[in-house]
């Protein structure tokens, strides 16, 4: 299925429409099958308008086993057409999808829903019958019979991924012909049976000139982090360990030693960082990756950088926890342990990517942060984000600000690695094997000339100016923006990548008539500048995240002098965005 919607969005994107996806992956390896929670399901949201989430509730709902139409048959509007492959809806896999009657459509009270009631598996046997595959690779095939019955039902042109499969198949020509035949087999069949009433046209969107591609999240970091690399000059290096569901960024970055990226798939999380932290000691763009029990792991190493101060990017694609949690299924809940999770005085910089699109952006500063301030930054996405995908503008590399990181080569005197820009407070990057520049790194404490010291004022020292480091990227930041009035009676706040489901529900709450704004927040730690002075201006606050409230938390630390009140999600899932309308209505 997961396959399946990737073929209908990218066919969706390269016919023009905005698109939004949010693929949802068991959270067993090898749940039992035909069991709810076995069931992986990937949604699609197409418009020719505007798209910011992958919509609440479906129009087309395909359920290829019981399972899945017990699993998502709550998300059917009224309106939905519902196929299922009859084929797979016998007793003993009713029984096992835990049905309590044999009729699972009237105990799921659905029987007011257009069903198409189709044997999917039989159809695709007999459209591949003269195929010369095997039983087993034929009833594969059933994906792509009910995908030609979805590109039909939406005006979808077939020529996409004909051209697709020609390419995954190049190695393997007997599989193209086979596969085209199926689409077309189940496009025909749609076409042809009298349950499907109506078909779609979604118009392509009318979007700013430029070239366009459909983008996960995952991908658009590792993008970010080489363009960052590209215009910093310096190379890419990144030493992680892979879980899920970072792992693509690593495999990403993998396929581009043609742009100068070095990657280490290391042993253990521990090692990962470590190996990226002896890079950026050797001039190395430094990154590793993770999810959020690997940066439980990493938050000794975490501490050397920030310590060593030197430049690291740490991609945190969030998941479900504690511990291994749910972890295909996507939350907010790592921003306490980026804040605060490490020994002793250690404050990183954090930062939040907000849509699929925008962590190629989020990683891009992220970098540029990391390098000229020399300092560990860490950037926070999520699942929804990083396997999600939208389409994206290419832009332009000269649109994006040069990286300069304040690179030693020589110095007259004694070189004093801890010597600080009176500005930004960052010290210089001094390479090893420069003669003159030679100096000590590691993780006991150290005074401005690089010499190991106990002596307390100086830790007390040197504790406050890294901390006042941290302080001061606020003076490099953008101000922070509020999307609506200026002033109103409530101020929707959020982080990451609930943007999407945010900025819907205020411009319902609007359209209702409500005198509502937003303030969404891609940078955490330092607060933008302005942001106490926004605040100020509305009556009421609601901090809006998918954990318990942690950013509420963090709010209250930083800026007191304000009431917050929270709306919070912790399922696995992202927000519905009527949960949002129907919490702000409910302080109005």
């Amino acid at each position: 299925m997961q396959l399946t919607g990737t073929l209908f969005a990218d066919a969706s994107a390269l016919y023009g429409n905005e698109i939004s996806t949010f693929p949802d992956y068991p959270a067993e390896i090898r749940a039992p099958h035909g069991t709810v929670s076995g069931v992986s399901g990937f949604q699609v949201h197409i418009g020719s308008n505007e798209i910011n989430t992958p919509g609440d509730f479906c129009d087309v709902l395909v359920a290829m086993n019981p399972a899945a139409l017990r699993a998502n048959a709550k998300w059917a509007k009224p309106t939905a057409t519902v196929i299922i492959d009859t084929d797979t809806f016998d007793e003993a896999l009713i029984k096992r999808a835990g049905y309590a009657t044999l009729d699972p459509i009237t105990e799921l009270q659905i029987e007011d829903r257009n069903i198409i009631y189709s044997p999917i598996t039989t159809l695709t046997k007999e459209s591949l019958k003269d195929s010369g595959m095997d039983q087993k690779a034929i009833v594969r095939c059933k994906n792509m019979f009910t995908l030609g019955m979805c590109f039909y039902m939406f005006n979808r042109p077939l020529e996409f991924t004909y051209a697709y499969l020609e390419k995954k198949f190049k190695k393997k020509p007997a599989l193209i012909e086979p596969n085209k035949k199926v689409l077309f087999d189940g496009f025909n069949y749609a076409a042809n049976i009298q349950a499907i009433a109506n078909t779609y046209t979604v118009k392509p969107a009318k979007q700013e000139k430029g070239v366009y591609r459909n983008i996960s999240g995952n991908q658009a970091t590792a993008w970010g982090l080489i363009a960052a690399s590209e215009k910093s000059g310096r190379p890419l290096f990144c030493g992680s360990y892979p879980i899920t569901p970072a792992t693509a960024i690593l495999e990403e970055l993998a396929i581009h030693k043609n742009l100068g990226v070095k990657t280490l798939q290391a042993e253990d999380e521990i090692a990962g960082i470590c190996t990226a932290i002896g890079a950026a000691y050797a001039g190395n763009f430094a990154v590793t990756t993770t999810s959020g029990p690997g940066l439980s792991l990493k938050s000794e190493a975490l501490g050397l950088a920030m310590i060593t101060e030197l430049p690291l990017v740490l991609v945190d694609v969030q998941r479900s926890g504690p511990s291994t949690g749910i972890p295909t299924k996507t939350e907010q809940t790592d921003l306490a342990q980026a804040l605060y999770g490490r020994n002793g005085e250690c404050p990183i910089a954090v930062v939040a990517a907000h849509s699929p699109s925008h962590c190629f952006d989020a990683a891009f500063y992220a970098g540029k942060y990391a390098m000229e301030h020399m300092m560990p930054v860490i950037l926070l996405t999520e699942g929804f984000l990083g396997n999600g995908s939208e389409p994206w503008r290419i832009p332009s590399m000269k649109d994006y600000p040069a990286i300069k990181p304040p690179v030693i080569d020589r110095c007259e005197g004694a070189f004093k690695p801890f010597e600080r820009d009176p500005k930004s407070f960052a010290r210089k990057w001094a390479f090893p094997g420069k003669a003159g520049l030679e100096h000590r790194v590691g993780g006991l404490e150290k005074n401005t000339a690089g010499v190991i010291s106990s002596d307390p004022e100086n830790h007390a020292k040197m504790v406050a100016e890294r901390a006042e480091k941290v302080a001061r990227l606020a003076d490099y930041l953008p101000e922070q923006k509020v999307i609506g009035p200026d002033e109103a009676d409530v101020l929707i706040v959020g982080w990451g990548g609930t943007f999407g489901h945010l900025y819907t529900a205020l411009h319902e709450l609007q359209d209702e008539g409500k005198r509502v704004a937003l303030c969404h927040f891609d940078f955490i730690n330092p607060l933008p500048k302005n942001t106490a002075d926004i605040f100020a201006r509305y009556k009421k606050i609601i901090v809006c995240e998918l954990n318990s409230g942690q950013f509420a938390d963090y709010l209250r630390a930083k800026l007191p002098q304000f009431d917050y009140l929270q709306y919070n999600k912790v399922q696995g899932q992202p927000f519905i965005v009527k949960e949002i309308v129907d919490a702000v209505n409910a302080i109005l």
